[in-house]
């Protein structure tokens, strides 16, 4: 919950993210589901699984949102903008992405451009 919100800073309540997420994320708790309209909560990295509300692409470089709540947090944050895809090539190429425990569950693979 955002402190602008009436959240506080205790750990509990805070969670790591880059400048970029942290940025787009705001003070939103919600966004629309991209594919329907509808208002719908932000991933909860505490509360839910990513496999549950993510997949990967083929080739591991984008993040593709399989539920209402998934595609909102992608939207929302941007999770595949410009700068990110090409990290996540790279690391790719060095043979650290994705990271371990997306391949030791078995993250799906969902073929998008």
């Amino acid at each position: 919950m955002p402190q602008s919100k009436g959240g506080d800073g205790s750990d509990e309540n805070l969670a790591a993210s880059c400048q970029g997420c942290n940025n787009h994320k705001y003070r939103n708790t919600e966004a629309p589901d991209p594919q329907t309209g509808d208002m719908v909560p932000l991933f909860h990295p505490r509360r839910q699984r990513w496999r549950d509300h993510f997949a990967w692409n083929l080739d591991s470089t984008r993040i593709v949102g399989i539920t209402p709540i998934g595609r909102a947090t992608v939207e929302l944050l941007r999770l595949n903008r410009a700068g990110l895809v090409n990290l996540r090539k790279v690391l790719h190429g060095a043979g650290v992405h994705p990271p371990p425990e997306v391949d030791e569950l078995r993250e799906p693979r969902i073929p998008i451009d």
